[in-house]
């Protein structure tokens, strides 16, 4: 068997391993499986992939690229280990750029070195190939440096309003589809530049002018770009694994980013078009009335008394590391005969399935996790709702409010029990810059503090209720 038909073969076996992999990570119960599958396909596709050139470039050119694999494996790995739970999305975001960045070289590469046998309409096709790889690559690679930016608060993460914001980003598109004309018809590196300018503008500001209360489906957007920016790396190599790799991440993000939509009542092209993310209007900006306060202790004493208990954490828990505690004061409202469940939102934190990763994480029973269209319904029913770091998705403004930036995006509807104790740093409002009504209800209380030091105070405060009061000295046996 020749290296080449090993090779393709190999790169069959490597992407069915990251359709399993894809399988596996879309069940909580197969994740670590799936994540297995997909170490295993790109070991594959790599060992493939340094054997087939080892035919073709010189011992130097080989020892660069174990160098360069070695190197990236190296950052890879060190990155993953010191990495917190709270900095995924912003190091997803990054990650992306850097195939963006590939993309781009890639395809600044297919211009500089095409191959002299292609001619004709293969030619034709090869520059068009080039010029929607840069700019796929290029939109892809500053719109996910925004997406870091915004994610780990370098920037505010407000949307830019440029006057025009829409005229620009449709001109941009314009002129791509005329400059690709143009250089299929007569390719020259005038076009290449002026193509990559102008993706690298489109993607930043696309990204910039999206507001907070968006960077969930961003992140899954650019995701998807990233896919596509690999599957056009894939046709300028006539790398087949690469295409089918790329068209696989590539749809599966564009379709998570349409069931993230869908979940936002948010429309899927105005979202990525940077159509959402208005301020809020000036009245909603300030409190809305008179927050009342509870401490740990009389939160404890609520939760002793209830009957059944709700906790929708937000990404406030993830940056307090409150998982474990979380988790612990489940398990013992449960010992107690309580019953206690966790409601999802499906864009809560920063990344899709970022709560219920840390909920893994802390050995939280899959069972008693449930998504916002699962337990919705049964707020009206629940004796205290737990708020620990969420804002946004249990916003009454989305419902009650047409004016507001949120309004028709589906929330938990936390206000509906008897009683609801959030758990903030502060009154101030929440990543997408929206006031939340929530706070100044009667039946609302305010839990002032680090999540995790509360919640750990609430557990203290637990066991000092079911300890055994001591006697009196001198009382009668």
């Amino acid at each position: 068997m020749s290296t080449v038909t090993a090779a393709q073969a190999a790169y069959v076996v490597a992407a069915l391993l990251f359709i399993l992999s894809l399988a596996g990570l879309s069940q909580h119960r197969t994740s670590r499986s799936g994540v297995v599958w997909g170490i295993a396909g790109m070991v594959v596709a790599l060992a493939a992939t340094i054997g087939l050139a080892s035919e073709s470039i010189t011992v130097t050119g080989l020892a660069l690229i174990v160098v360069a694999t070695a190197v990236g494996a190296g950052i890879g790995l060190w990155r993953a280990r010191v990495v917190e739970m709270t900095g995924m999305p912003e190091l997803i975001a990054i990650m992306h750029s850097l195939v963006g960045l590939a993309a781009a070289f890639v395809g600044w590469n297919g211009y500089l070195d095409v191959d002299a046998e292609l001619s004709g309409s293969l030619l034709g096709i090869h520059h068009a190939e080039v010029f929607i790889g840069v700019f796929i690559g290029a939109v892809t690679f500053t719109g996910s440096v925004v997406a870091y930016l915004k994610l780990s608060a370098r920037i505010d993460s407000r949307p830019l309003t440029l006057p025009g914001k829409h005229v620009l980003n449709v001109g941009a598109l314009v002129a791509f589809a005329g400059l690709t004309v143009a250089f299929v018809a007569r390719p020259n590196i005038g076009l290449l530049i002026a193509v990559t300018v102008i993706a690298l503008a489109l993607g930043a500001h696309l990204v910039a002018s999206i507001g907070g209360g968006d960077m969930p489906v961003v992140v899954s957007m650019l995701n998807s770009y990233s896919g596509w920016a690999a599957a056009a790396s894939g046709f300028l190599l006539s790398n087949n694994l690469l295409i089918v790799t790329g068209a696989l991440v590539g749809s599966s993000g564009a379709y998570l980013s349409y069931i993230m939509c869908k979940a936002m009542n948010r429309s899927f092209i105005s979202v990525i078009a940077g159509g959402f993310g208005t301020p809020a209007a000036a009245a909603d900006e300030g409190e809305q009335g008179e927050h009342r306060e509870i401490s740990a202790e009389e939160t404890a004493e609520l939760l002793r008394d209830a009957s059944s208990v709700i906790i929708t954490p937000g990404y406030g828990m993830a940056v307090a590391q409150a998982q474990y505690p979380v988790a612990e004061l489940a398990r013992k409202l449960r010992e107690r005969g309580v019953e206690v469940r966790f409601g999802i939102h499906p864009v809560a934190g920063r990344l899709p399935g970022h709560m219920n990763v840390l909920l893994a994480e802390a050995n939280v029973p899959y069972d008693i996790v449930l998504e916002m269209d699962e337990i919705n319904d049964d707020f009206a029913a629940t004796s205290v709702v737990l708020v620990i770091g969420a804002n946004d998705t249990v916003n009454p403004a989305a419902t009650d409010n047409p004016a507001s930036p949120i309004a028709g995006m589906p929330v938990l509807h936390v206000w509906e029990a008897a009683d609801v104790v959030v758990f903030k740093r502060s009154m101030a409002a929440g990543y997408a810059g929206v006031q939340n009504p929530l706070f100044f209800r009667e039946n609302s209380q305010m839990l002032f503090g680090d999540a995790k030091q509360r919640v750990e105070d609430i557990l203290r405060a637990l066991d000092s209720l079911d300890a055994p009061v001591p006697e009196m000295a001198g009382s009668s046996r």
